[in-house]
């Protein structure tokens, strides 16, 4: 199973931003800047991460993106929601789980299961943690 690299990015923005945003707004431009990532990319995945009300965003000057709630109320499960059409580990499972096959797989019962421990696993991390572990080591950047 692979993330995309929507995910990804939409996890190390989230990161910078509560890292570096300090509870004030921070412009997409800077977080593009200190993580690497194009600014326009970054413009689609915060439409995403604003609908999903991982954020909210701030007009005029000195406006930007701020976390719409605490970092340890949100969990990287949600982040990855907010940006991916889905988190299922084969191609012939829907966005819940179940299968899609005109039969029912043989081996579904292992995908469902892996799904279930991924999202678990997921749902287990907040930005509070990833945030803690990338001051402990990373100053400049959460990418890995």
């Amino acid at each position: 199973m692979r993330i995309s690299t929507k995910a990804q990015y939409a996890v190390r923005a989230m990161v910078s931003l509560s890292l570096h945003g300090e509870g004030r707004p921070m412009s997409l431009h800077d977080i593009a800047g200190r993580e690497s990532i194009s600014l326009a990319y970054l413009e689609q995945l915060f439409v995403k991460l604003r609908r999903g009300k991982i954020v909210k965003s701030v007009r005029g000057p000195g406006g930007g993106y701020l976390l719409a709630r605490p970092a340890a109320e949100i969990r990287v499960d949600e982040i990855i929601d907010s940006v991916e059409e889905s988190l299922v580990p084969v191609s012939c499972m829907d966005a819940s789980g179940n299968c899609v096959c005109n039969d029912q797989c043989i081996s579904h019962s292992v995908w469902q299961g892996l799904g279930e421990r991924v999202r678990q696993f997921l749902s287990s991390i907040t930005l509070a943690d990833l945030v803690r572990d990338a001051s402990k080591g990373i100053k400049g950047s959460a990418e890995c």
